[in-house]
C-alpha cells in the first residue's frame, strides 16, 4: 500500500491530477469501450449558449488571478474546453513566475496544437526549470516540430523525482506504447517515490496496457481518498470493460468524493450510470462546515456533469457558475465548454 502523502508532496507534481483529466478528455485508447456522445437535446444545448459568456469571463479573470494555482487551473480549463480563442492570454503567461503555470501553458499549447504558440514554446524549451523544458518538448512533438520522445525517455530517469513523475505524465499523453518499458521501469525503480509510481501507473493506463489493472484495483481499495480518485481516473483512461465494471462498483463507495469521481469517469466512457449519485449529492449536499471539502465535492460534481450531460444535471450549472469558490466556478465553466463541443 502506498504511504500517506504530505500536502507538500501532493503539490510537487505540477497539476498532474488536472492534466491527467485533460489527457483523458483529449486522447483515446484502442481498448476503450465505446463512447456515447453527450448529444444534448437542442433546447438544452441552446440554453447553454448564454452560460458560455459567463464561463468565458470566469476563465479570463482566473488566467490573471494573483494565485498561481488558479492560473494553472484556468489553463487546464482552456485546454479541456478546447477554447483556442483564449490561448493568446495563455501564451502571454510565458514569463510567469510560477513553474506550474509555465508547465501547464506548454501542455495546453501541445494538446490544442496551437500553432500560434510555437515561438512561446521554443522559449520555454530553454527555460531554467527542467519540468518546463520537458513540457515544451512534449508541445514541440505535438506541434510536429520534431520527436522529443528520446529526450523524455532520458528525463524519466532523472534523480529529481518531480521531473520523473512529470515525465511519466508526458509520455502517457504522447500515446506512444514504445515507452511502456520506461514507465514500468519507473514503477519498479527502488528510488522512485509515490508521486512517480502513481504517475507511471496512470500513464500506463493511458496507453491502454491492461496488465496494469491489478495496480489500479489496488488503488481503488486504498485507505487514502487521493489514491482512490487517481485510481478511478486511471481506470477511466484504461477504458476496458473490466475497468468499466470496476468503476461501477465504486458508485457504492462510502466516500462521496469517490462516488462522484466514478460517476465522472463512467460518463466519459459513455455510461450515465452515475447520474443518480450526482443528483443525490446536488439535492443533499451533506454540508459539514468544511469549505475545502465542499469545494472539492462541488468541483467533482461539475466535472461529472460535464461528462454525463443529462438535462437534469445540466440545470445545476448556473448555480455552480456562481459558487463562491473560484475552483468550483472554473470546473463549472469547463463543463459548459465541454458540453458545447
Amino acid at each position: 500500500m502506498l504511504q500517506k502523502k504530505t500536502i507538500l508532496e501532493k503539490k510537487l507534481v505540477f497539476c498532474s491530477l488536472l492534466l491527467f483529466v485533460t489527457a483523458v478528455a483529449l486522447s483515446g485508447c484502442e481498448q476503450q469501450v465505446s463512447h456515447l456522445p453527450n448529444a444534448l437535446p437542442v433546447p438544452l444545448a441552446e440554453s447553454l449558449a448564454p452560460l458560455n459568456a459567463q464561463a468565458t469571463q470566469i476563465v479570463r479573470e482566473a488566467l490573471v488571478d494573483s494565485s498561481p494555482i488558479t492560473r494553472t487551473n484556468a489553463i487546464e480549463v482552456v485546454a479541456a474546453g478546447r477554447k483556442a480563442d483564449l490561448m493568446p492570454i495563455v501564451v502571454a503567461l510565458v514569463n510567469d513566475d510560477s513553474v506550474p503555470v509555465r508547465f501547464a501553458l506548454a501542455i495546453a499549447v501541445g494538446d490544442l496544437r496551437y500553432y500560434g504558440g510555437k515561438k512561446t514554446i521554443r522559449k520555454l524549451f530553454q527555460d531554467k526549470d527542467q519540468n518546463v523544458r520537458i513540457a515544451a518538448a512534449y508541445a514541440l512533438t505535438k506541434l510536429g516540430e520534431g520527436d522529443y520522445t528520446r529526450m523524455l525517455r532520458g528525463a524519466i530517469r532523472s534523480d529529481d523525482k518531480t521531473v520523473r513523475a512529470n515525465t511519466a505524465l508526458l509520455l502517457g499523453l504522447l500515446g506512444n506504447k514504445d515507452v511502456l518499458k520506461d514507465l514500468y521501469w519507473t514503477l519498479r525503480a527502488p528510488d522512485s517515490d509515490d508521486r512517480a509510481r502513481l504517475q507511471a501507473i496512470e500513464a500506463i493506463a493511458m496507453l491502454g496496457d491492461d496488465k496494469i489493472y491489478p495496480k489500479l484495483w489496488a488503488m481503488l481499495i486504498s485507505a487514502y481518498v487521493e489514491d482512490k480518485i487517481m485510481g478511478i481516473r486511471a481506470m477511466g483512461a484504461l477504458g476496458t470493460p473490466q475497468a468499466s465494471n470496476a468503476l461501477i462498483t465504486m458508485l457504492d463507495d462510502e466516500i462521496v468524493e469517490v462516488r462522484l469521481a466514478a460517476a465522472e469517469q463512467l460518463g466519459a466512457l459513455g455510461q450515465r450510470t452515475g447520474e443518480a449519485e450526482v443528483l443525490d449529492f446536488l439535492r443533499n449536499p451533506d454540508i459539514k462546515d468544511d469549505p475545502l471539502a465542499d469545494e472539492r465535492r462541488n468541483t467533482l460534481t461539475a466535472r461529472a456533469i460535464a461528462r454525463i450531460g443529462t438535462p437534469r444535471l445540466v440545470n445545476f450549472l448556473p448555480t455552480l457558475l456562481k459558487n463562491e469558490s473560484i475552483a468550483v466556478r472554473l470546473a463549472a465553466a469547463r463543463a459548459v465548454f465541454i458540453l458545447q463541443q
